[in-house]
Protein backbone atom coordinates (compact mmCIF):
# COMPACT_ATOMS: atom_id res chain seq x y z
CA UNK A 1 0.00 0.00 0.00
CA UNK A 2 1.43 3.36 -1.06
CA UNK A 3 0.52 6.17 1.34
CA UNK A 4 1.15 9.90 1.15
CA UNK A 5 0.34 12.16 4.07
CA UNK A 6 -1.24 15.51 3.13
CA UNK A 7 -1.37 18.08 5.99
CA UNK A 8 -4.85 19.62 6.27
CA UNK A 9 -5.01 20.94 9.84
CA UNK A 10 -3.49 24.33 9.08
CA UNK A 11 -5.84 24.71 6.12
CA UNK A 12 -8.81 24.11 8.42
CA UNK A 13 -7.45 26.56 10.99
CA UNK A 14 -7.01 29.28 8.37
CA UNK A 15 -10.59 28.82 7.20
CA UNK A 16 -11.79 29.33 10.77
CA UNK A 17 -9.85 32.60 10.95
CA UNK A 18 -12.49 34.06 8.66
CA UNK A 19 -15.74 35.37 10.16
CA UNK A 20 -18.57 32.85 10.11
CA UNK A 21 -20.72 33.55 7.09
CA UNK A 22 -20.97 33.23 3.35
CA UNK A 23 -17.44 34.51 2.80
CA UNK A 24 -15.98 31.66 4.83
CA UNK A 25 -18.22 29.10 3.13
CA UNK A 26 -17.21 30.39 -0.31
CA UNK A 27 -13.52 30.10 0.63
CA UNK A 28 -14.19 26.58 1.95
CA UNK A 29 -15.64 25.59 -1.41
CA UNK A 30 -12.71 27.18 -3.24
CA UNK A 31 -10.33 25.17 -1.05
CA UNK A 32 -12.26 21.94 -1.39
CA UNK A 33 -12.90 21.96 -5.13
CA UNK A 34 -10.64 21.93 -8.16
CA UNK A 35 -10.02 25.17 -10.04
CA UNK A 36 -12.74 24.42 -12.60
CA UNK A 37 -15.23 23.44 -9.88
CA UNK A 38 -15.86 20.03 -11.45
CA UNK A 39 -13.68 17.94 -9.14
CA UNK A 40 -12.92 17.60 -5.44
CA UNK A 41 -9.29 18.48 -4.73
CA UNK A 42 -9.25 17.71 -0.99
CA UNK A 43 -12.13 15.26 -0.41
CA UNK A 44 -11.28 14.65 3.26
CA UNK A 45 -12.41 18.22 3.97
CA UNK A 46 -15.97 17.25 3.05
CA UNK A 47 -16.23 15.92 6.62
CA UNK A 48 -15.37 19.24 8.33
CA UNK A 49 -17.94 21.81 9.42
CA UNK A 50 -17.10 25.01 7.53
CA UNK A 51 -19.39 26.99 9.84
CA UNK A 52 -17.97 25.61 13.12
CA UNK A 53 -17.76 27.91 16.12
CA UNK A 54 -14.79 28.90 18.27
CA UNK A 55 -14.45 25.51 19.94
CA UNK A 56 -13.17 24.03 16.65
CA UNK A 57 -10.52 26.73 16.31
CA UNK A 58 -9.36 26.07 19.88
CA UNK A 59 -9.01 22.34 19.22
CA UNK A 60 -7.12 22.94 15.99
CA UNK A 61 -4.74 25.20 17.92
CA UNK A 62 -4.16 22.32 20.34
CA UNK A 63 -3.56 19.88 17.49
CA UNK A 64 -1.06 22.21 15.87
CA UNK A 65 0.63 22.81 19.24
CA UNK A 66 1.34 19.09 19.72
CA UNK A 67 2.55 18.88 16.10
CA UNK A 68 -0.25 16.54 15.09
CA UNK A 69 0.99 16.55 11.48
CA UNK A 70 4.29 15.04 12.60
CA UNK A 71 2.48 12.40 14.68
CA UNK A 72 0.22 11.56 11.75
CA UNK A 73 3.11 11.43 9.28
CA UNK A 74 4.99 9.00 11.57
CA UNK A 75 1.87 6.80 11.84
CA UNK A 76 1.55 6.80 8.04
CA UNK A 77 5.20 5.73 7.73
CA UNK A 78 4.64 2.94 10.26
CA UNK A 79 1.57 1.69 8.41
CA UNK A 80 3.34 1.85 5.06
CA UNK A 81 5.99 -0.55 6.29
CA UNK A 82 3.42 -2.93 7.75
CA UNK A 83 1.11 -2.97 4.73
CA UNK A 84 3.66 -3.08 1.92
CA UNK A 85 1.98 -6.12 0.32
CA UNK A 86 -1.53 -4.65 0.33
CA UNK A 87 -2.53 -3.08 -3.03
CA UNK A 88 -3.65 0.50 -3.44
CA UNK A 89 -2.32 4.05 -3.36
CA UNK A 90 -3.88 6.65 -1.10
CA UNK A 91 -3.45 10.17 0.18
CA UNK A 92 -4.09 10.45 3.93
CA UNK A 93 -5.52 13.50 5.68
CA UNK A 94 -6.48 14.29 9.28
CA UNK A 95 -9.73 16.22 9.65
CA UNK A 96 -11.41 17.73 12.71
CA UNK A 97 -15.08 16.74 12.56
CA UNK A 98 -17.57 18.80 14.54
CA UNK A 99 -19.95 16.57 16.47
CA UNK A 100 -20.22 18.92 19.46
CA UNK A 101 -21.97 22.11 18.37
CA UNK A 102 -23.82 23.42 15.37
CA UNK A 103 -25.71 20.30 14.26
CA UNK A 104 -23.59 19.78 11.13
CA UNK A 105 -22.68 16.17 11.92
CA UNK A 106 -24.31 13.24 13.69
CA UNK A 107 -21.38 11.35 15.20
CA UNK A 108 -22.83 7.88 14.94
CA UNK A 109 -24.25 8.10 11.42
CA UNK A 110 -20.99 9.61 10.19
CA UNK A 111 -18.82 7.00 11.91
CA UNK A 112 -20.98 4.18 10.62
CA UNK A 113 -20.69 5.42 7.04
CA UNK A 114 -16.93 5.91 7.32
CA UNK A 115 -16.35 2.49 8.89
CA UNK A 116 -18.62 0.51 6.56
CA UNK A 117 -18.54 1.67 2.93
CA UNK A 118 -20.81 -0.16 0.52
CA UNK A 119 -18.17 -0.82 -2.13
CA UNK A 120 -14.80 -2.52 -2.03
CA UNK A 121 -12.01 0.05 -2.39
CA UNK A 122 -9.68 -0.12 -5.35
CA UNK A 123 -12.27 0.03 -8.12
CA UNK A 124 -12.78 2.85 -10.61
CA UNK A 125 -12.90 6.27 -8.95
CA UNK A 126 -15.72 8.74 -9.52
CA UNK A 127 -14.94 11.20 -12.30
CA UNK A 128 -14.80 14.05 -9.76
CA UNK A 129 -11.79 12.47 -7.99
CA UNK A 130 -8.25 12.12 -9.32
CA UNK A 131 -6.86 10.21 -6.33
CA UNK A 132 -8.11 7.90 -3.57
CA UNK A 133 -8.05 9.31 -0.03
CA UNK A 134 -8.14 7.98 3.53
CA UNK A 135 -9.62 10.32 6.14
CA UNK A 136 -8.50 10.08 9.77
CA UNK A 137 -11.13 11.61 12.05
CA UNK A 138 -10.56 13.74 15.13
CA UNK A 139 -13.80 14.67 16.92
CA UNK A 140 -14.55 17.99 18.61
CA UNK A 141 -16.28 16.16 21.48
CA UNK A 142 -13.04 14.42 22.53
CA UNK A 143 -9.87 15.84 24.12
CA UNK A 144 -6.79 16.26 21.97
CA UNK A 145 -3.80 13.97 22.57
CA UNK A 146 -0.88 12.48 20.65
CA UNK A 147 -2.28 9.00 21.33
CA UNK A 148 -5.66 9.92 19.84
CA UNK A 149 -4.09 11.36 16.68
CA UNK A 150 -1.92 8.30 16.16
CA UNK A 151 -4.81 5.87 16.64
CA UNK A 152 -7.09 7.88 14.36
CA UNK A 153 -4.55 7.61 11.54
CA UNK A 154 -3.69 3.95 12.10
CA UNK A 155 -7.30 2.78 12.38
CA UNK A 156 -8.30 4.63 9.20
CA UNK A 157 -5.42 3.10 7.23
CA UNK A 158 -5.79 -0.40 8.67
CA UNK A 159 -9.52 -0.32 7.97
CA UNK A 160 -8.85 0.50 4.33
CA UNK A 161 -6.36 -2.38 4.13
CA UNK A 162 -8.88 -4.74 5.74
CA UNK A 163 -11.51 -3.68 3.20
CA UNK A 164 -9.07 -4.22 0.35
CA UNK A 165 -8.55 -7.81 1.49
CA UNK A 166 -11.99 -8.82 2.79
CA UNK A 167 -14.39 -6.51 0.98
CA UNK A 168 -17.26 -4.61 2.60
CA UNK A 169 -18.85 -6.08 5.72
CA UNK A 170 -22.51 -6.96 5.17
CA UNK A 171 -23.72 -8.69 8.33
CA UNK A 172 -23.28 -7.53 11.90
CA UNK A 173 -21.00 -10.54 12.41
CA UNK A 174 -18.70 -9.29 9.64
CA UNK A 175 -18.78 -5.72 10.96
CA UNK A 176 -17.75 -6.88 14.43
CA UNK A 177 -14.93 -8.95 12.92
CA UNK A 178 -13.72 -5.98 10.87
CA UNK A 179 -13.73 -3.47 13.69
CA UNK A 180 -12.25 -5.87 16.21
CA UNK A 181 -9.35 -6.65 13.90
CA UNK A 182 -8.75 -2.99 13.02
CA UNK A 183 -8.87 -1.72 16.61
CA UNK A 184 -6.65 -4.53 17.87
CA UNK A 185 -4.06 -4.13 15.10
CA UNK A 186 -3.93 -0.39 15.78
CA UNK A 187 -3.19 -1.05 19.46
CA UNK A 188 -6.39 0.61 20.71
CA UNK A 189 -7.09 0.29 24.42
CA UNK A 190 -10.79 1.07 24.20
CA UNK A 191 -13.70 1.08 24.24
CA UNK A 192 -14.02 -1.44 27.06
CA UNK A 193 -16.76 -3.10 29.13
CA UNK A 194 -16.56 -4.84 32.49
CA UNK A 195 -16.88 -8.64 32.54
CA UNK A 196 -20.58 -8.69 33.40
CA UNK A 197 -21.42 -6.25 30.61
CA UNK A 198 -19.30 -8.23 28.15
CA UNK A 199 -21.25 -11.41 28.96
CA UNK A 200 -24.57 -9.57 28.74
CA UNK A 201 -23.60 -7.93 25.43
CA UNK A 202 -22.45 -11.23 23.95
CA UNK A 203 -25.76 -12.88 24.88
CA UNK A 204 -27.88 -10.20 23.19
CA UNK A 205 -25.53 -9.92 20.22
CA UNK A 206 -25.75 -13.64 19.44
CA UNK A 207 -29.33 -13.19 18.23
CA UNK A 208 -28.40 -10.37 15.88
CA UNK A 209 -25.19 -11.51 14.17
CA UNK A 210 -26.77 -12.27 10.80
CA UNK A 211 -28.65 -8.94 10.59
CA UNK A 212 -27.76 -6.76 7.62
CA UNK A 213 -29.85 -3.63 8.27
CA UNK A 214 -28.16 -0.39 9.34
CA UNK A 215 -30.34 0.41 12.39
CA UNK A 216 -29.62 -2.91 14.10
CA UNK A 217 -25.91 -2.77 13.33
CA UNK A 218 -25.53 0.88 14.37
CA UNK A 219 -27.25 0.36 17.74
CA UNK A 220 -25.38 -2.90 18.37
CA UNK A 221 -22.01 -1.28 17.64
CA UNK A 222 -22.46 2.14 19.25
CA UNK A 223 -25.09 1.32 21.86
CA UNK A 224 -28.62 2.52 22.48
CA UNK A 225 -27.39 6.10 22.93
CA UNK A 226 -26.03 6.12 19.39
CA UNK A 227 -29.32 5.02 17.89
CA UNK A 228 -31.38 7.38 20.03
CA UNK A 229 -30.10 10.44 18.17
CA UNK A 230 -31.42 8.92 14.93
CA UNK A 231 -34.74 7.68 16.31
CA UNK A 232 -33.72 4.01 16.30
CA UNK A 233 -35.28 1.63 18.83
CA UNK A 234 -33.08 0.55 21.77
CA UNK A 235 -31.74 -2.99 22.00
CA UNK A 236 -30.34 -2.89 25.53
CA UNK A 237 -26.71 -2.07 24.72
CA UNK A 238 -24.30 0.11 26.70
CA UNK A 239 -22.38 2.88 24.88
CA UNK A 240 -20.06 1.38 22.23
CA UNK A 241 -20.96 -2.12 23.43
CA UNK A 242 -20.41 -3.87 20.11
CA UNK A 243 -17.09 -2.16 19.48
CA UNK A 244 -15.91 -3.05 22.98
CA UNK A 245 -16.91 -6.70 22.53
CA UNK A 246 -15.24 -6.83 19.10
CA UNK A 247 -11.99 -5.40 20.45
CA UNK A 248 -12.01 -7.71 23.47
CA UNK A 249 -12.54 -10.82 21.34
CA UNK A 250 -9.95 -9.79 18.74
CA UNK A 251 -7.32 -9.21 21.43
CA UNK A 252 -8.14 -12.58 23.02
CA UNK A 253 -7.86 -14.31 19.65
CA UNK A 254 -4.48 -12.70 18.89
CA UNK A 255 -3.19 -13.60 22.35
CA UNK A 256 -4.28 -17.21 21.91
CA UNK A 257 -2.62 -17.42 18.49
CA UNK A 258 0.62 -16.01 19.92
CA UNK A 259 0.70 -18.62 22.70
CA UNK A 260 0.31 -21.44 20.16
CA UNK A 261 3.31 -20.35 18.10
Amino acid sequence: MLLEYVPLLQIQRELYEMPRGYGRFREYLRTLLSADGKGVRLPSLVAMNPMAKEHASALLDQLLAIDADRIAREAVAEATGTLAEVPGAYKVGVVLIDDLKGGWTDRFATEYTMRFPERRPGGPMPRWLDHAWITASIWTSEPVSEHRVRQAVLTAILRMAYLQIHGPARTLREKLAQEGAVLAMAGCDGPTLDDDDLDYTREIMARLLDCTDMPTSLVALFGDAGGRTLGMPPLGFSPNAGLALALHDAKASYASSSRKR
